[in-house]
């Protein structure tokens, strides 16, 4: 770690050297790094699949603090990058976009966990009534997008919007439910052992998103004096 030549570097100062410093290469492979992190979130998500703490056993899995210790940490963390702000390199494990984000790897990895299984059964109509099978992946990629749409609001601390965006998820997320726990569905065995699988991941989701709002509405609740 070295100190830059100016103390404390302009903003332009710091967007010109990760212009320079990544290229294409470096981009792809942090992409795949990043579909790594979710291909490990799915692995140790069904690991743990029976336990009740599943999504905070794969959360300390995946090395993510609780909100608990980040709000303890977050005078330290402040600090941390103003130092960061003065110093002049570029660290793989420093560089935070979208892909890093808990609530995006988590909500990624579940809804992998309910699109893939369900794409081999809708292959047969005889399994699963076509119509079913367009509605429930309709279904499943809406809420996806609401969600990915919400995460984009949070890292750009819009609170009020995520919090819109991802009870328009919720809304799809139970939308999915019902279209596999209706009495006329249950009848189709196929569907009966999908929901098995599905019902768990659907109801993380649901929690993750919720813990979301939640903790959005304590951030819109500070008085502003407390953010400077």
């Amino acid at each position: 770690m070295e100190n830059s030549d100016s103390d404390i570097p302009s903003d332009n100062d710091w967007e010109d050297r990760g212009e320079l410093a990544w290229n294409e290469f470096d981009w792809e492979r942090y992409l795949r790094e990043q579909e790594n992190a979710i291909t490990r979130y799915v692995e140790f998500y069904a690991k743990v699949i029976e336990r009740i703490d599943r999504i905070d056993v794969v959360a300390e899995k995946m090395g993510w603090e609780s909100a608990e210790s980040l709000e303890q940490e977050s005078e330290a963390d402040e600090a941390m990058a103003e130092f960061e702000e003065s110093v002049d390199y570029v660290d793989d494990d420093d560089v935070y976009t979208l892909h890093k984000n808990p609530v995006y790897i988590s909500t990624k990895g579940l809804y992998s966990g309910l699109r893939k299984p369900w794409e081999l059964l809708s292959t047969d109509a005889s399994k699963i009534p076509t119509p079913l099978a367009m509605s429930y992946m309709a279904n499943l990629h809406l809420g996806e997008e609401q969600a990915i749409q919400g995460i984009h609001a949070l890292d750009f601390g819009d609170y009020a919007m995520a919090i819109s965006l991802f009870k328009r998820a919720l809304s799809l997320v139970n939308n999915t439910m019902g279209l596999i726990s209706e009495d006329k569905t249950q009848s189709y065995p196929e569907i009966k052992a999908y929901a098995q699988i599905a019902l768990p991941r659907l109801f993380d989701l649901r929690e993750i998103w919720l813990r979301v709002i939640n903790e959005c509405r304590k951030e819109l609740k500070r008085p502003i004096d407390e953010e400077n």
